[in-house]
């Protein structure tokens, strides 16, 4: 049975970094199993809601970004757009990403260089006038590019164990596979406080560059995030299932 309940514990480890992600929104399609089944690794099972798997857009801003022995004059701000799904391994629920894409190219060196993460740099922008926000990531080839635009409403009640809100946006666990060893990593933060988002245009080429053949037509499903500041915990391997 997946428990969908620890992995929003803060675990007792040492804490390796520091980071506070703010002005978040997800966006979610569904998505066909056999769809996604080549794109992650055997070791990993594909979460689902009711029978039905998502894929995620979440274009993001990352502040504060910095190893746990930084200073915090020394950390790194960026913006940042990831392509997800949902998985789990054992009882653990958690994402995986088909691809992320940072406005910060050390960012992107270090993850592809250290640990095989299909990162990208792109160059990106974050515009807010009061309650409306364009966010807009585009990789150098030019064909790459998400532009979305959207008006924020009133605040959510708390996301409840078990709802597809709670799905969506309580995830503490990333998995990774690099160079033939799955990893799990943990993050903790308080819950996602949560709004209403009302789409007002979108264009995305990001969901089929990685991989995913889908309609070009609104996501199913938006939410909104203020943000949160979060712990980043250490990797460690999986072990391998028979």
């Amino acid at each position: 049975m997946i428990d969908r309940l620890t992995p929003t514990i803060r675990p007792n480890q040492r804490v390796r970094g520091y980071q506070r992600w703010r002005s978040l929104l997800f966006l979610h399609w569904p998505v066909p199993f056999e769809t996604l089944r080549p794109l992650v690794p055997a070791g990993l099972e594909i979460d689902h809601f009711d029978g039905v798997a998502y894929v995620g857009v979440v274009p993001f801003a990352m502040k504060g970004v910095r190893n746990a022995w930084w200073p915090e004059w020394a950390s790194m701000t960026f913006l940042e757009t990831n392509v997800r799904t949902y998985v789990y391994h054992g009882s653990q629920p958690g994402v995986y990403f088909l691809s992320l894409d940072a406005a910060n190219r050390l960012a992107v060196w270090g993850a592809r260089q250290f640990w095989g993460l299909p990162y990208y740099h792109a160059q990106m922008s974050l515009k807010r006038t009061e309650d409306k926000v364009v966010y807009e990531t585009e990789r150098p080839c030019g064909s790459v590019r998400h532009k979305v635009s959207y008006r924020i409403g009133p605040p959510l009640e708390p996301s409840q164990p078990g709802s597809l809100q709670h799905f969506f946006l309580e995830r503490y666990y990333l998995f990774l596979e690099h160079r033939g060893t799955l990893y799990t990593g943990q993050v903790h933060h308080v819950p996602y406080p949560a709004h209403e988002v009302e789409i007002l245009a979108i264009e995305d080429t990001l969901l089929n560059a990685s991989g995913l053949a889908i309609p070009p037509d609104p996501p199913s499903f938006a939410h909104f995030s203020p943000g949160v500041d979060v712990e980043i915990f250490g990797l460690k391997p999986l072990p391998r299932t028979p």
